[in-house]
């Protein structure tokens, strides 16, 4: 098996998506713990939901890059969560079921009212639940994935005590004189950068998991939130190259494969360490 592995490192589209899927895992993680804390971890399930909407409208568009629509859409959706779950009548959990339902409906009925190939159903599965897209990745994609994540790692570690503020105590932030509001626009952003580039990794369905499983392993072995960014952090990536790699050897799918992953990671640490520390 692990010739059989060295075989496969040698071609350049595995160690793309090797680079790719643990970049994308790593982001995922950093502020999946922030998400997961402030009880808003189905948000990274809705907004999947409306990044999956976008794709459709793009792809009966015809755009040549569905990034340029896509990305901006679930943006705004991330915003319009975040506000509505301060300040809107409808809270949270039911304004992100709004319109993560809504948006799947509508992207759904428009791939089947305006087909781009006759295997419709798999076009929807394949998004749905990932395909093997992240293993034809172009040069370009790599390099936007790798920017656009390496953008999100700086954005954390340099905003660290103004996430580690927010995540626990919005009025002890604006106290402070932190401007939580614009801390907490620019988590929801970076959310919705997420999602769009994780899409290609595991599929909308999915996304939750690369979101919401680390940051759960790692507070069954720690209570202390570095601690758990950290742990979330190698857990995650570990998970993903675990889970390419194993969908590469057995031609599994991918998306399916790193998230069965992050689910055995998950319950070994929850044997090893006990009860979640939330």
């Amino acid at each position: 098996m692990l010739v059989k592995l060295g075989e496969y490192l040698q071609f350049p589209f595995v160690r793309y998506a090797l680079l790719v899927g643990v970049l994308i895992s790593l982001c995922s993680s950093l502020f999946g713990v922030t998400l997961v804390l402030k009880r808003f971890s189905f948000i990274g399930d809705g907004l999947s939901h409306v990044a999956f909407g976008a794709m459709a409208v793009a792809t009966v568009m015809k755009l040549a890059d569905q990034m340029l629509l896509i990305l901006p859409v679930t943006a705004l959706a991330a915003v319009f969560l975040l506000k509505r779950d301060q300040n809107g009548k409808i809270k949270g959990d039911a304004a992100t079921a709004m319109i993560s339902v809504g948006a799947l409906a509508f992207g759904y009925l428009l791939m089947n009212r305006f087909p781009t190939s006759a295997n419709i159903a798999g076009d929807v599965c394949s998004t749905l639940f990932g395909s093997t897209s992240i293993l034809t990745l172009s040069k370009f994609d790599v390099f936007l994935s790798t920017a656009l994540s390496v953008i999100v790692i700086v954005l954390f570690v340099l905003c660290y005590n103004r996430i580690f503020s927010v995540t626990f105590d919005t009025d002890f932030a604006r106290t402070a004189g932190m401007n939580a509001d614009r801390i907490n626009l620019m988590i929801a952003v970076i959310i919705a950068v997420i999602i769009v580039l994780a899409m290609n990794l595991v599929g909308s369905l999915l996304i939750s998991a690369l979101i919401i499983f680390p940051a759960l392993s790692a507070m069954c072995l720690s209570n202390s939130f570095f601690k758990v960014t950290v742990v979330s952090s190698c857990l995650a990536v570990i998970s993903t190259l675990c889970g390419i790699l194993a969908s590469i050897l057995w031609g599994t799918p991918v998306g399916s494969t790193i998230v069965a992953a992050e689910v055995i990671v998950f319950a070994v640490c929850r044997i090893a360490g006990g009860h979640v520390h939330i």
